[in-house]
């Protein structure tokens, strides 16, 4: 096999060569090569074709005019390096276009602009030939609801093959108005037929990315989509709404436009946190929803169905400022907002599109408040109908990069609600847009669906899914919630609280410990769903340590089929595992393509999944956590033959047990900090550990199977340091 620097340097040096013969080509055709086989082809008749071998697919279209000027170059992008083709050609105005072909990527882009005025007439690419799809998936209406049979032209086009195959056809620029559809045969990406003329000068650039893997497709669009429009995308410990667990005032929470009936708001609000206090449990941030500024005509902050009239603390709620009311709770705020009120004097201090202020001045006012009020989260809700624009070229990138760019210059995180498949996309521009929410309010069961599959969307754009506000005693929503990786956010009665379910989540500073990657549909589950089978939904997240990873795999059913069948290899196990049974505290040696078959009895399934190692054990984890191998309690996990595991505390936290899989009872050395004695069950060849943190807070130990010489199994040695 050659090796691929040396593939890769071929090929560009064939595009230098090519570069360096370059003629305008006037009854001829043009030919680059991409990625793992794929060409592309430019006729001076205006065909163009993208032709692959793996998968074997074709897609054609064409201009619809002769072409000129069509030349092949080589460069480099933030993707890396590329062959392109280029030409020009004249409808009712000059255009020019662009096909580009990375030489690491199975993907192409489309560039189209023209240099006069010029009618919004003409899509491109548009196919007129494409591959046959078994299963698509579409992201419609409010919070990108998934849709298998229905359609929607502001969602990325997704279809896929029965092997899983896939191919993404998405806007890479002016995802506010562009428009990506298949109509009358013809499957197209370009801008919205609402928007009659096109300026000169404007560009629009669209992206095809083909994938062998429904994930992978996601992943790779995803990624392409971030890395092109310069987003650095966010760890899931961003901000303190990702990293930290949160207390909730929105629709469904308990203190939704209501208050404790003996107290006030703001005491209300303290108490809630008096209450995280007493339990010993941090409260990471409070969220205020719309209740908490004044609203219509007659700035009241209790009318829940108008916009906002002015932007501040209601001062009947916080009769100081919203500042000395954060300063006395003594935790960070998140803040919601409306759309602006047709009777708010902002509409005549700042520049107004449709129902939001798409003025520079605004945005900075509003951030500067936040930013002196201890705020660290901006929630921009209403997102898909009231909170919008006039529909045209400039006011939604206004709107959207204004609020971003100010909000990022006070060094605030900002979270999208009601978004539509628009919104996703422009994330894709943001680096301080950290979450969205994937789920209708005052999540539960009945959301789960929707909430994984839109998670997926989030997730390939760099956007963390956020549930919405549930109980702290429905430990369902928790782990769904926990597994998303993203947000978690409680809204109980005062003294209510499930302290024994939020500390299976989150450490006694209220830090998450969560997967690496939000919990999302496998691939058979995208294969499932759109043949309509019904089959209970399987879900994974995991966490990886350079290359040993855990999975967390979640399933429930849609109907009346409640068997949850998977392999390991489904969720990309490519070796024995060790599966451990969250609900019961069994567990099996299962290998990558053994089939599981399991009954779902109480609403849903959860197993943590963990890799047998070079020692011939498997970690297990902290057990206390639904999230056993979790990064903000297991900071380290290696197995060369000897396992290495290094343990996070959190102030005021004594001990943690360690739980592993062990074909026979394995030796414990204590590297930092302190453990007990290990237990060993030899029926279920299971093992389990306490350790304890040493001065620097955290614990270091090594675990060997079997006795090793001056050690006798179960009595670890004590650190020295």
């Amino acid at each position: 096999m050659v090796p691929n620097r040396v593939v890769l340097f071929r090929a560009i040096v064939r595009g230098f060569l090519l570069l360096l013969s370059i003629s305008p080509l006037c009854a001829a055709s043009a030919t680059i090569s991409g990625a793992d086989g794929l060409t592309v082809n430019v006729q001076s008749s205006g065909v163009y074709t993208i032709n692959l071998t793996n998968p074997a697919w074709r897609f054609s279209g064409q201009t619809g005019f002769p072409l000129s000027n069509l030349y092949t170059a080589v460069g480099s992008d933030a993707m890396g390096p590329y062959q392109e083709i280029t030409f020009d050609f004249q409808s009712d105005a000059p255009h020019h276009a662009a096909i580009r072909a990375w030489f690491n990527q199975m993907a192409v882009m489309f560039t189209a602009s023209n240099s006069s005025t010029a009618a919004n007439s003409l899509a491109f690419p548009s196919f007129t030939q494409f591959p046959k799809w078994t299963g698509r998936i579409a992201f419609a209406g409010m919070f990108g609801y998934p849709t298998f049979f229905g359609t929607s032209d502001d969602s990325p086009w997704i279809a896929f093959d029965s092997a899983a195959n896939t191919f993404v056809l998405s806007p890479l620029t002016h995802a506010m108005v562009a428009s990506t559809a298949n109509a009358g045969g013809v499957l197209s990406s370009g801008i919205s037929t609402k928007i009659a003329a096109l300026p000169a000068g404007f560009t629009q650039q669209t992206l095809l990315v083909i994938e062998t893997g429904i994930n992978r497709g996601f992943d790779t669009w995803g990624k392409m989509m971030t890395t092109l429009s310069g987003k650095v995308r966010p760890a899931n410990d961003a901000d303190l709404m990702l990293k930290t667990l949160g207390y909730w005032t929105d629709n469904g929470a308990t203190y939704y436009y209501a208050t404790d009936p003996a107290l006030s708001y703001s005491d209300t609000l303290r108490a809630v946190k008096a209450d995280f206090d007493r339990q010993g449990i941090a409260l990471g941030y409070l969220q205020l929803d719309s209740w908490f500024y004044p609203k219509g005509a007659a700035a009241d902050w209790n009318d829940h169905g108008d916009g906002m009239y002015e932007y501040h603390a209601d001062p009947l709620l916080f009769p100081s400022s919203l500042a000395s009311f954060q300063q006395a709770l003594g935790a960070p705020l998140m803040t919601h907002a409306r759309w602006i009120d047709a009777s708010s004097p902002y509409r005549q201090q700042y520049q107004i599109s449709g129902d939001v202020s798409i003025d520079p001045l605004y945005w900075g006012e509003v951030a500067r408040y936040l930013a002196n009020s201890g705020v660290t989260t901006y929630e921009q809700d209403w997102l898909y109908d009231h909170a919008q624009t006039a529909f045209n070229l400039t006011d939604p990138d206004a709107f959207l990069d204004n609020m971003a760019g100010a909000m990022a210059q006070q060094n605030l995180t900002m979270q999208y609600c009601m978004p539509t498949a628009r919104h996703f996309l422009q994330g894709a521009r943001y680096s301080n847009l950290t979450s969205i929410r994937t789920s209708e309010d005052r999540f539960g069961p009945t959301r789960w669906r929707n909430f994984l599959y839109a998670s997926r969307l989030a997730s390939a754009l760099g956007i963390w899914p956020f549930t919405d506000v549930f109980m702290s005693t429905e430990t369902g929503n928790l782990l769904v919630a926990n597994l998303s990786a993203g947000p978690v956010g409680v809204g109980d009665p005062i003294g209510t609280m499930s302290t024994a379910n939020l500390f299976r989540v989150a450490r006694r500073d209220g830090v998450i410990v969560k997967p690496d990657v939000p919990l999302t549909p496998l691939d058979s589950s995208y294969l499932s769903d759109s043949q309509i089978a019904l089959a209970p939904l399987i879900s994974s997240a995991y966490t990886d340590f350079d290359g040993l990873r855990a999975w967390y795999v979640f399933a429930f059913p849609q109907g009346a089929n409640t068997v949850a069948q998977f392999q390991p290899a489904d969720f990309g196990v490519g070796q024995a595992i060790y599966l451990y049974n969250a609900a019961d505290g069994t567990g099996r040696v299962v290998q990558p393509w053994e089939l599981v078959s399991e009954s779902i009895t109480n609403q849903y399934i959860y197993h943590v999944a963990t890799p047998i190692g070079p020692s011939g054990m498997a970690i297990i984890g902290d057990t206390g956590h639904f999230v056993t191998l979790g990064r903000k309690r297991i900071t380290r996990l290696a197995d060369d033959g000897t396992v290495h595991l290094t343990v996070a505390f959190a102030k005021g936290e004594l001990s943690r047990t360690i739980e592993g899989y062990s074909p026979m009872a394995p030796t414990v050395s204590v590297v930092e900090g302190d453990a007990g004695p290990m237990s060993y069950d030899a029926q279920a060849q299971r093992f389990a550990v306490s350790v304890a943190p040493g001065p620097a807070g955290f614990a270091s130990i090594e675990i060997t199977k079997g006795a090793r010489s001056g050690l006798a199994p179960g009595s670890p040695r004590r650190s020295q340091r």
